[in-house]
């Protein structure tokens, strides 16, 4: 065979094998980086599920806490009443009376 002709050959073979090995390499980084991005996008999902459930507890501190700044809480027969800076606890059935 003429000199040429091998040279052209393993020349085409360097070629060939870079670029294969390049295809490959690329499409192991694009798969690595997509697994990375679905990783995300799950936490993401699990945060916006928790989200709704966040609100209504919030919701419902503020009710809380609106209902002792207007001017006690009612739980389980218990009113608490500010006087300044003096607590009293008193019964419902004796407030009422």
């Amino acid at each position: 065979m003429n000199s040429n002709v091998m040279v052209a050959l393993i020349s085409f073979l360097g070629t060939f094998i870079g670029t294969l090995g390049g295809i490959i390499t690329s499409g192991k980084l694009t798969n690595y980086r997509i697994e990375q991005l679905e990783k995300k996008v799950d936490s993401q999902n699990r945060f916006t599920a928790l989200v709704p459930i966040i609100e209504e507890k919030l919701k419902g501190f503020e009710r809380r806490i609106s209902n002792l700044e207007i001017g006690g809480l009612n739980y389980e027969g218990i009113k608490i009443n500010d006087y300044k800076d003096n607590y009293a606890f008193t019964r419902n059935s004796q407030s009422d009376s």
